[in-house]
């Protein structure tokens, strides 16, 4: 009875470093064959365990900042030291073809998405303590002390940027906040402002129909005394 419009959702997840998101959003990816991440290109240096072409794309300074001149990023911003951004190609090719992307992005380029999209969903993950957070990132072992300082500085920032998201997830166990990821997008399916048109397939036309009709011969028959 109901069709949904056939463009797919945009969903934009943010958290502070060390709030495990990039592991959410692959699991989630598993389960949802429809999904597709859009991968931000970046001019830190790759970590170990990192890969080109999935987890970013990685550049130099210098050719990122040529990238920003010919306008190819949707969005872009200096987070950390380092740049970071989201290029153009793909993305509406992508909905219109009815698959879900998801952005990884920090919070100025999550702003950023909000002013030009509008129906963009946002998803903020949440590390479960700051103990938790602190300890994950000394985990990662690829900073210096300095730069786990900055990065935990801005961590507190962005958290207070959190009312700024339609949903927040505290990733305190990964298969239940995987989960609750996936219930927000189902969610977002059902929502009424995706309803392209209501319409009545032909059995059930046949059955109002009929119901219509049984009801006007009830009130059309002559009572018996």
């Amino acid at each position: 009875m109901i069709k949904s419009k056939e463009i797919g959702s945009l969903i934009v997840i943010s958290g502070p470093s060390g709030a495990g998101k990039g592991t959410v959003i692959q699991e989630v990816l598993k389960d949802n064959p429809n999904s597709w991440l859009s991968v931000s290109m970046t001019s830190r240096k790759i970590r170990p365990g990192e890969e080109e072409g999935v987890n970013y794309y990685y550049v130099s300074e210098e050719e990122f900042k040529q990238k920003i001149e010919e306008g190819y990023f949707l969005e872009y911003n200096n987070y950390v030291g380092n740049y970071y951004g989201t290029p153009k190609e793909y993305i509406n090719k992508k909905r219109l073809e009815g698959k879900d992307v998801i952005l990884e992005i920090e919070i100025n380029g999550a702003n950023n998405i909000k002013k030009l999209i509008d129906d963009a969903i946002f998803i903020f993950i949440m590390p479960p303590s700051w103990k938790e957070l602190k300890r994950r990132l000394e985990n990662r072992k690829t900073e210096t002390k300095e730069k786990i300082i900055k990065r935990f500085q801005t961590a507190y920032r962005e958290i207070n940027e959190v009312t700024k998201y339609n949903y927040v997830v505290v990733n305190d166990d990964l298969e239940e906040t995987v989960e609750k990821v996936k219930a927000i997008m189902l969610a977002e399916k059902c929502r009424v402002d995706r309803i392209e048109e209501v319409y009545l397939n032909s059995d059930e036309e046949i059955l109002h129909e009929m119901l219509i009709d049984s009801k006007e011969f009830v009130n059309e028959t002559p009572k018996i005394d």
